[in-house]
C-alpha cells in the first residue's frame, strides 16, 4: 500500500514538471531563483521542486492608447488620443521581463513628454494638419527608449484631437458659416446662368419675331405689288388701284371680325357709308400727293436747264 502511494507521489511529481507554452508567447524559467532558459512555444519539461516558471510574456502585437491634455501655441486646450502599437521582441524577452516591470507606464510617460514638447510650438489648425508628424516623433522617441528594453514600436497613431469646448463650438459656427457661404455663392452663380440663358432665349425668341414679321410684310408688299400690276393691266391707274386694294382689304377686316362671336372690337367710324367716304380721302390724298410730286419735279427740271445755260455762258 505504502509502495501505491510512493509511486503516485512520484508521478505527480514527474507531471509538475511537465509545462505547456502556447503559441505566441514566451516563458521565463527560473532554478533557484535565478535566470535559467526562455522557452519557446511547445511541451518542455523542468525539474520539479528545482525550477519554476517565473513569468510569461505575449509576443503579439499589443496596443495601448495613451489620452494627453495640452495647449497650443495660441493658447487653445486640446487633448490628444495616441494609439501606440508594440511587441516584444523574440530576441529580447530577457531584458522585456528582467528590466521593465510596467511597460505601458514607460510608454505612457514617453508619450507624455514628445507630445507635450511638439504640440506647444503649433497653433491648432497645424495640429489638426500635422498629426502625421507628431505621430512619427513619439515613434521614433519611443524606438530609441524602449528597445533598451526589448521592445519594438511597431507603430504610433494620433487616432483624435479633441479641443475645448468653447473651441469646437466655434469652429463648428465658422465650418457652417463658410457652407452657407459657398451655398450662396452656389445659389448665385446658378440665378445668373439662369438669367444669362433667359436673356438669351428672350434675344433669339424675338429675332426669330422679328423676322416673321419682316418676312411678313415683305410678302404683303409682294402681293400688293402683284394686285396692283393686275389692276393696271385692265387700266386702272397706280393710285385708283391702291385705293381699290385698301377698301378691299378693310371690307375683309370686318368679315373676319364679324365672324368672331367672342369679338368686342369696335372700329370706329363703322357707318355704311364710311368705306366710300375712306376711298374718297383716298383718292384726294392720292391725287394731292400726285400733283404735288408733278409741281416738284418740274421745278427740280427748270433748275436743271437754268443751271446748263449759266454753265454754258
Amino acid at each position: 500500500m505504502t509502495a501505491l502511494f510512493i509511486s503516485i507521489f512520484v508521478v505527480l511529481i514527474l507531471l509538475s514538471g511537465l509545462f505547456i507554452v502556447k503559441q505566441q508567447s514566451a516563458a521565463i524559467v527560473e532554478r533557484f531563483g535565478r535566470f535559467l532558459v526562455v522557452r519557446s512555444p511547445g511541451l518542455h519539461i523542468k525539474i520539479p521542486l528545482v525550477d519554476k516558471i517565473a513569468g510569461r510574456l505575449s509576443l503579439r502585437i499589443l496596443q495601448l492608447d495613451v489620452i494627453v491634455e495640452t495647449k497650443t501655441k495660441d493658447d487653445v486646450f486640446v487633448k490628444l488620443k495616441v494609439s501606440v502599437q508594440y511587441k516584444v521582441l523574440e530576441d529580447k524577452v530577457y531584458d522585456a521581463f528582467y528590466r521593465l516591470d510596467f511597460p505601458q507606464d514607460q510608454i505612457t510617460s514617453y508619450v507624455f513628454d514628445v507630445v507635450r514638447a511638439e504640440v506647444p510650438k503649433m497653433i491648432l489648425d497645424d495640429v489638426f494638419e500635422k498629426k502625421d508628424e507628431i505621430a512619427n516623433a513619439v515613434k521614433s522617441e519611443l524606438n530609441d527608449a524602449m528597445s533598451n528594453y526589448g521592445y519594438d514600436i511597431i507603430k504610433a497613431l494620433v487616432t483624435d484631437i479633441d479641443p475645448d469646448a468653447e473651441v469646437k463650438t466655434a469652429m463648428n459656427k465658422i465650418n457652417a458659416a463658410e457652407r452657407q457661404k459657398v451655398a450662396a455663392q452656389y445659389e448665385g452663380d446658378a440665378a445668373r446662368i439662369l438669367i444669362v440663358e433667359k436673356a438669351k432665349a428672350e434675344a433669339e425668341s424675338k429675332r426669330l419675331q422679328g423676322q416673321g414679321i419682316a418676312d411678313q410684310r415683305r410678302e404683303i408688299a409682294r402681293g400688293l405689288e402683284e394686285s396692283v400690276d393686275v389692276l393696271n393691266n385692265v387700266g386702272i391707274n397706280s393710285q385708283e388701284a391702291s385705293a381699290l386694294i385698301v377698301v378691299t382689304q378693310h371690307y375683309d377686316t370686318l368679315q373676319s371680325i364679324g365672324e368672331e362671336t367672342n369679338s368686342n372690337l369696335i372700329l370706329l367710324p363703322n357707318s355704311p357709308q364710311a368705306g366710300s367716304d375712306m376711298l374718297n380721302n383716298m383718292v384726294a390724298s392720292f391725287t394731292a400727293s400726285n400733283q404735288i410730286g408733278e409741281a416738284m419735279k418740274k421745278q427740280n427740271t427748270d433748275k436743271n436747264k437754268e443751271k446748263k445755260k449759266e454753265n454754258n455762258t
